[in-house]
């Protein structure tokens, strides 16, 4: 029994990774890539999220550029960071499009509410990547160093901005060690009328 061979796979294609051709980066502001490749094809994807029925060609083409543009304004530094902004464009442009589909005259109540909600859900996605995006980033972390502090016995240490009543720089007096308090000056005690009494001492505040 002959075993039959079986037929070369005419679709089996070869990829090139690296190709010096390829990774000019002439893109790279759209796609966040040296692979121009990468982004065209990311390009093509946020611009196949845009709603362009019953669209002419002026206006496609205008959608067409302002979604480049939209990539670009991004400016993704990777490839992480393009396929979110990919994605914040298509949220961006699907909820714009559910909120048009709400506000028809001839829309029913239920597809109103429908169109609404499906905005409302692909909004609260567009902020979920928009943190991320940020977040990658490194935005919206604070860091507070804190150097020499020194608290002694009874006082208070604050981390912080402290601002004083009535506006005003403060900070060369809040700097300076605390003054003590000047005492009364001693002074001799008065004499009684009776000589042989003795002397009445002044009362004072200590």
């Amino acid at each position: 029994m002959t075993r039959k061979k079986s037929a070369p796979d005419n679709n089996t294609k070869t990829v090139t990774a690296n190709d010096p051709e390829d990774q000019k980066g002439t893109l790279k502001k759209i796609g966040g890539s040296s692979s121009d490749a990468w982004n065209n094809v990311l390009a093509n994807q946020a611009v196949y999220s845009l709603w362009l029925n019953n669209s002419d060609e002026e206006t496609k083409d205008r959608q067409l550029t302002a979604t480049v543009a939209a990539l670009t304004g991004i400016s993704p530094r990777d490839e992480l960071e393009a396929m979110m902004a990919a994605q914040l464009i298509a949220a961006h442009n699907a909820a714009m499009e559910c909120y048009r589909r709400a506000m028809l005259g001839e829309q029913t109540f239920e597809g109103r509410h429908e169109n609404l909600n499906q905005a409302n859900k692909l909004s609260r996605t567009y902020t979920t990547l928009l943190a991320a995006l940020n977040k990658h980033r490194g935005k919206g972390q604070q860091k507070v160093t804190v150097e020499h502090v020194h608290v002694h016995k009874g006082g208070q240490a604050v981390v912080g901005v402290v601002e004083t009543p009535g506006g005003g720089d403060k900070s060369k007096t809040e700097d300076q060690p605390r003054a003590k308090q000047i005492a009364h000056a001693s002074q001799p005690p008065m004499r009684s009328p009776d000589k042989e009494r003795e002397a009445v001492p002044i009362p004072r505040d200590d």
